[in-house]
């Protein structure tokens, strides 16, 4: 049994609260974007939607996009292949234009080929889209890109930033479960991915219990809901989050920002050489680095280093771009050597 998710139908998309960008929690986000010019069209059809969006930019055959192409046979779930050795589609370059042409054409093909266009950001590749259908948000330099496809599933995975995904087109339905769900999800590889990001290996949509028995632990702090075209779902930094396509035309922009500073390297490095430097200790040298990482980064507040002169406090004082530069730089010549 999932759990509720926050709903709210009073916030405008030019009045966004701070409140919401700084939620620790998902929050569905009715017709918030009910008012864009590119909803407005694909509440018409999808012919009318597709025709809106050939008129910016190149947007017609001479703009080339990246899509991922699967057999019908894969249902729209885009995978690993059968030995991990790979994954169950293909990689292609292909005409935005030529792509909404077949999306068309397929739309009343029962099981259609899976076609998914993934991030492509808007300011680079349909200029003068995200202005006429942005989000007014009070944040340090958000991406906002397209996706688009048919019916798809994209497995369950987290991204650093905050995520603000707006419906445009179609119906879309998000599972998401809470970060410490992390072991009951079964997380595949970390460095062979689909997309950058480590996926769950359980399929929400036919879930096998017996395989993945803890699945069910996750599945009970799961919250899923369907959006409709002008919905959109706030997820926040590290929340994991499924996501299934329902029309045979369905198409979201999503913003994303980071809380951090630009300046701040990716967790996912230090999770990187954490892996090569400390998984492999003894217990209880793993259970002593333990302790120092609580001490010094999970648990350190403005006492951490107030015994030391704060012009001896090196890496320990507050990370500045300057102390970042030089931090990273010792790190390349020690990881160098």
């Amino acid at each position: 049994m999932s759990r509720n998710m926050l709903e709210r139908s009073d916030i405008r998309a030019d009045a966004l609260p701070a409140d919401l960008l700084q939620s620790t929690e998902p929050v569905l986000l009715r017709g918030l974007v009910c008012h864009w010019p590119m909803v407005q069209a694909a509440q018409q059809s999808d012919q009318q939607f597709c025709d809106y969006l050939r008129g910016f930019g190149a947007a017609g055959a001479a703009t080339k996009v990246g899509l991922w192409r699967g057999a019908p046979a894969i249902e729209g779930r885009f995978f690993y292949n059968t030995d991990f050795s790979g994954f169950n589609y293909q990689r292609e370059i292909a005409g935005f234009g030529a792509l909404l042409d077949e999306l068309l054409a397929q739309a009343k093909v029962a099981n259609p080929p899976a076609l998914y266009l993934g991030s492509t950001e808007l300011d680079g590749s349909f200029p003068g889209l995200r202005q006429a259908n942005d989000l007014p948000l009070n944040v340090a330099e958000p991406l906002v890109s397209l996706w688009l496809g048919n019916r798809v599933r994209v497995a369950a995975h987290f991204d650093l930033p905050d995520n603000i995904a707006c419906v445009v087109a179609g119906r879309r339905r998000f599972t998401l479960f809470p970060p410490e769900q992390v072991a009951n999800l079964y997380i595949g590889p970390l460095d062979l991915t689909p997309a950058g990001q480590a996926i769950s290996l359980v399929d929400i949509a036919k879930p096998d219990f017996e395989r993945f028995p803890r699945y069910a632990q996750a599945l009970a702090q799961a919250q899923t809901v369907e959006l409709l075209p002008g919905d959109a779902v706030f997820i926040p930094s590290l929340w994991w989050h499924a996501v299934e396509a329902l029309e045979p035309i369905s198409a979201l922009v999503n913003f994303w920002w980071r809380q951090s500073p630009a300046f701040m390297d990716s967790p996912m490095n230090t999770l990187m050489l954490a892996l090569m430097t400390l998984r492999e200790l003894p217990p209880a040298q793993r259970q002593a680095w333990e302790a120092l990482f609580d001490h010094y980064v999970f648990h350190a507040d403005a006492q951490t280093a107030a015994h030391i002169p704060p012009h001896a406090q090196g890496v320990l004082a507050p990370i500045t771009p300057d102390r970042a530069r030089h931090l990273r730089s010792v790190l390349l010549t020690r990881l160098n050597r």
